[in-house]
């Protein structure tokens, strides 16, 4: 899996290396690639499980994502009004899921797929961000950065981008 970045003002999806995500291959397999969800076992509300759990989480680090839970910013919280309650496509997404000794702005977990919204507070954290993107790539994520500011004004392109995306199709 790979990392992509969601620049303004086309909102395109690319690689760490500047080429269309669209084209990405991985191993040969085109991203959207993922394993069937026959013999996964579901939890509740039809919780793809195996992809939940299977992930490690600092368990010091529920407490602070319930807080964050409750308090996200705007662009956070215009994002989760489009794909809380399987509005998605039907994918189930997660807000402020802890992975490892992070905690990810959205986890979809039929697809393994990391959404984050990359605002002011991310400008001073370039060594943060990439050493946090390389440890769930590292498990087998894809990681997929948006500007805030394409969410807060550009919602709808945002959305038909995330559509038009191999890793969530």
């Amino acid at each position: 899996m790979d990392k992509m970045r969601f620049e303004s003002p086309d909102i395109t999806a690319t690689n760490e290396d500047g080429e269309s995500a669209a084209s990405e291959k991985q191993d040969g397999a085109a991203l959207n690639d993922s394993p069937p969800l026959e013999g996964c076992p579901l939890g509740r509300g039809g919780r793809n499980s195996k992809n939940y759990f299977s992930l490690p989480y600092n368990p010091e680090l529920l407490s602070k994502a319930r807080k964050l839970r409750q308090s996200g910013n705007l662009s956070e919280v215009l994002l989760w009004n489009q794909l809380k309650n399987r509005q998605f496509r039907g994918f189930d997404f997660d807000r402020q899921k802890v992975i490892g000794n992070y905690i990810v702005y959205f986890f979809c977990t039929n697809r393994s797929v990391v959404l984050e919204i990359d605002g002011s507070s991310h400008d001073n954290k370039i060594e943060y961000d990439a050493e946090r993107d390389a440890f769930l790539v590292g498990l087998g994520l894809t990681v997929m950065h948006i500007h805030a500011k394409d969410v807060l004004n550009k919602l709808d392109s945002v959305m038909e981008m995330l559509g038009r995306c191999d890793a969530l199709k």
